[in-house]
């Protein structure tokens, strides 16, 4: 690790090939602490480079347990975290709300590190139960159209890094790889990014996989559509600037978006959004992200009519029902 660091401390970039091969040794224990530590500060002071990305990405995908949902074309929609707003869990929500929809969804997602509250923090503290079964992740994405797949389950390498990540408070190239290392590999992907130069990384990766995808990134720094500016949409195809009043939804404010402090203010929050009885401006961020995921599953449809459809699943109660029952499920 010493001559690495010496290389990354000098601004040198790793090839892909290296980048997977420091993965590989990070999981099987080859580190101390402070090296691992001082490994991720280098992603602190500069940004991380496509080909290091798509090493790190190989690795963690090839030493994940593997999960096949190929046949339900399932979409995740999963942020990079890291931009330190506090927001309620919008994206967990608005996959439900997908769900209520029709859509099949295989969430990809973990405790905060960088948040208070990271979308299993809040799934655990409703009572679902974590599981890597295959079985049971197929019958709950077929009944309920949606299955969780809680990240530690599913990536023993990373069991070696997450108390250094709790410890190191930040965000790091870890937020990077999140959405990108779903071990069932989801056909689509609505990916939340924290800044300009991650999104642009992130165009140079996806445009080099084979998965339907739409990034966001609203530009008063939100990992996820906000509604209180413009929000950059990027797509294999097209990149376009849209405000809220263009996408259909009316402008909100920062501290309407607010979290709470606690694990259960967040809970309380979530539960409210389900079951329609939240504040105007929770609701209408949800069905903002709802309707762009409904749309990256469906892009023959209009985004005026991804938005019915997601309007139509919250309030008819589709969207707690498959929240309900997937709470409920029992292997």
């Amino acid at each position: 690790m010493k001559k690495l660091l010496q290389k990354l401390f000098h601004y040198h970039s790793l090839s892909r090939e290296e980048a997977k091969q420091v993965f590989m040794e990070i999981a099987a224990g080859s580190y101390n602490p402070y090296q691992i530590t001082a490994f991720l500060s280098v992603y602190k002071m500069r940004n991380v480079k496509v080909e290091e990305l798509l090493g790190f990405r190989d690795a963690l995908l090839e030493l994940a347990i593997k999960v096949d949902l190929s046949d339900f074309e399932a979409i995740d929609l999963c942020g990079t975290g890291g931009d330190g707003k506090n927001t309620f869990n919008v994206s967990t929500l608005s996959a439900f709300v997908a769900a209520g929809a029709g859509i099949k969804v295989a969430k990809h997602g973990n405790y905060g590190v960088s948040s208070i509250c990271g979308s299993s923090n809040v799934l655990e503290h409703l009572g679902y139960q974590f599981t890597n079964d295959e079985s049971t992740l197929k019958r709950q994405i077929e009944q309920y159209n949606i299955c969780i797949l809680h990240a530690p389950l599913f990536h023993p390498a990373l069991k070696e890094v997450a108390p250094i990540r709790k410890g190191f408070a930040l965000s790091s190239v870890f937020n990077l790889l999140g959405p990108m290392v779903n071990p069932s590999r989801p056909k689509n992907q609505l990916i939340g990014v924290f800044n300009l130069e991650v999104m642009r990384l992130y165009q140079y990766v996806y445009q080099n996989l084979d998965v339907g995808h739409i990034l966001v990134h609203s530009l008063d720094g939100y990992d996820e559509i906000s509604l209180t500016g413009d929000t950059r949409i990027v797509q294999r195809n097209s990149d376009q600037v849209l405000n809220p009043e263009t996408m259909g939804f009316a402008q909100l404010r920062e501290e309407q978006l607010y979290g709470g402090s606690t694990v259960a203010e967040a809970a309380k929050i979530f539960v409210s959004v389900l079951n329609n009885s939240c504040t105007p401006a929770q609701k209408e961020v949800v069905l903002a992200n709802s309707t762009m995921a409904i749309q990256c599953s469906k892009p023959e449809i209009s985004l005026q009519d991804a938005k019915a459809l997601a309007i139509e699943s919250l309030e008819s109660g589709s969207a707690l029902r498959s929240f309900e029952q997937l709470v409920n499920h029992r292997a």
